[in-house]
């Protein structure tokens, strides 16, 4: 996420250069994205891709509240509500309702379009030289809580 207060070296203790980090609002995918994790993954040999979201997230909050109130931001925060949507969509189907419960999910979400949208990406998995792992941060106590995985970590 590009949330200021969810820094991956920070909550990872790593340093500068240790981690490839590519921060989205809402970790949504577009073709810049998935062209950052390629690179990342085919030229770097990167092992792990963490997805990692957070509590209190902005996009995630403001897409439930556009399903809830009808109303949909403008601009380009429109587009970026329009990426989480079904993955809020899908976890009402599935019977959640706690804002916690979609930012999981929407995580896991975002490691399977990632799956489906990459190639690069499912191949690197599929020749065991890559896992994915779905994170949630929590901002009160800093824990990191694991809600899935693909591949060998």
């Amino acid at each position: 996420c590009s949330d200021s207060r969810v820094a991956a070296e920070i909550i990872f203790d790593q340093g500068l250069g240790d981690m490839f980090i590519v921060r989205t609002a809402g970790q949504v995918i577009d073709s810049a994205v998935l062209g950052s994790i390629e690179y990342a993954v085919a030229v770097l040999g990167v092992p792990l891709i963490a997805i990692l979201g957070h509590d209190s997230c902005g996009a995630v909050g403001a897409t439930v509240a556009a399903l809830d109130t009808g109303e949909v931001p403008g601009g380009y925060i429109r587009d970026l509500v329009v990426r989480v949507m079904p993955s809020i969509l899908g976890g009402r189907k599935d019977g959640l309702s706690r804002i916690d419960e979609f930012e999981a999910r929407h995580v896991e979400e975002t490691g399977s379009k990632l799956l489906q949208r990459s190639q690069v990406v499912a191949d690197a998995v599929k020749a065991n030289k890559l896992a994915l792992v779905y994170l949630t941060y929590k901002l009160a106590d800093g824990r990191v809580v694991l809600h899935g995985h693909v591949g060998d970590i």
